[in-house]
């Protein structure tokens, strides 16, 4: 078929809506992850895990540790919570991309490719849903941390912000997770990848100690990294001031110090990102129906 292939997608699509081609798409990977619900349970547990463990063992040298950093009357616990949320946030995000190159590999992505439908919509149903399901985990861990005797200072206001900028954090890393699946479709290379990301990301960054504490080869890393950038915004909400050491912000008052830059942080990575993983499903997508 010529190019004029691929510009006949919105054509194909005439009789449907982007909503309702969306919602379609929305649908099926949550039904997809309702009939698979052991990573779902795995992706949980970790995180549970992980707030369980790291307030179990580094609860007093912690609390110790942020009091010589400023953070006077505030609990190892309250600080740590936003370091179990981000990475859940990033291990669903790759578990999207590992969802990717299951339909490319078993030939779904070509019945998709060639349906009269949006292909843009396939990528954003498939978005939302693993984001739906990363929000209602933020829930839990966050509900888990309130029974353990941590607060919100900014309240439930807070609570739902807290659910959006892990929202805008995950969205980055999983069109990552998706552009790795396109360029390579195999599922142990992208595995791979993603567990090269996630801990060095992770503790080369304020996850559990402010960056102002960590050595200086370390807060060099960590004024480019991302989850320094998430985990901040997430704790700035949870503590109800700011908390941003990598970079000076003043201009703003308060929690707004931290929540601007890094949410501008956050905003450029997704639009960057975005933009690599659509611009290579769009060549995938051509390729196939090509």
């Amino acid at each position: 078929m010529s190019s004029a292939g691929v510009d006949a997608g919105p054509s194909r699509s005439a009789g449907n809506s982007l909503v309702g081609d969306i919602w379609v798409n929305f649908k099926r990977w949550t039904r997809k992850a309702i009939r698979n619900p052991t990573v779902v349970f795995l992706e949980l547990f970790m995180a549970v895990f992980s707030l369980l463990m790291f307030t179990a063992v580094f609860g007093d040298v912690g609390t110790l540790a942020i009091e010589r950093a400023g953070f006077e009357g505030v609990g190892y616990l309250p600080f740590v919570l936003p370091a179990a949320v981000v990475p859940v946030s990033m291990s669903s995000s790759l578990s999207s991309g590992l969802g990717l190159v299951e339909d490319l590999q078993s030939g779904m992505f070509e019945k998709v490719t060639v349906s009269p439908m949006r292909w843009t919509a396939v990528f954003a149903g498939k978005a939302a849903a693993e984001l739906f399901r990363l929000v209602c985990y933020v829930f839990v861990i966050f509900g888990l941390g309130l029974a353990m005797g941590a607060t919100v200072a900014t309240g439930l206001v807070g609570l739902f912000g807290i659910a959006l900028v892990c929202v805008l954090f995950a969205l980055w890393y999983m069109a990552l997770s998706n552009a790795v699946a396109v360029a390579t479709r195999d599922e142990e290379t992208l595995d791979a990848v993603g567990n090269l990301l996630l801990f060095p990301l992770l503790f080369l960054s304020s996850a559990f100690l402010p960056a102002s504490s960590l050595p200086e080869s370390v807060q060099v890393v960590a004024t480019v990294n991302p989850v320094t950038y998430g985990v901040d915004a997430i704790r700035a909400l949870v503590l109800g001031r700011d908390v941003l050491t990598v970079v000076e912000v003043t201009a703003f008052g308060g929690v707004y110090d931290t929540l601007v830059p890094a949410l501008a942080v956050l905003c450029a990575l997704d639009v960057v990102f975005g933009a690599v993983s659509v611009w290579l499903m769009g060549r995938a997508t051509g390729s196939e129906v090509a």
